[in-house]
């Protein structure tokens, strides 16, 4: 039987790949457009990361790491 992990290989949760799809590019805001998505509809265990940002280095697997740039462009997601 194959390893099934929540959020990630199966059906029940977003895969980071599906994240990707959702945020690259965007920034983060209050209401969704063509170049904003809204942080209300984020995973409620997230944090958003700027490049000068200080972080704690526990893992928290379904934890959505949001990376952006200076401007506020979502570059990267990572979970943990």
């Amino acid at each position: 039987m194959p390893l099934v992990v929540p959020g990630i290989q199966s059906n029940s949760g977003s895969s980071n790949n599906d994240w990707m799809t959702k945020l690259m590019g965007k920034k983060l805001g209050d209401s969704h457009d063509e170049i904003t998505f809204a942080k209300e509809d984020l995973p409620k265990e997230h944090r958003v990361l700027r490049p000068d940002s200080m972080k704690t280095m526990d893992h928290k697997p379904e934890r959505m790491n949001i990376h952006v740039d200076d401007d506020g462009t979502v570059k990267d997601i990572k979970f943990g």
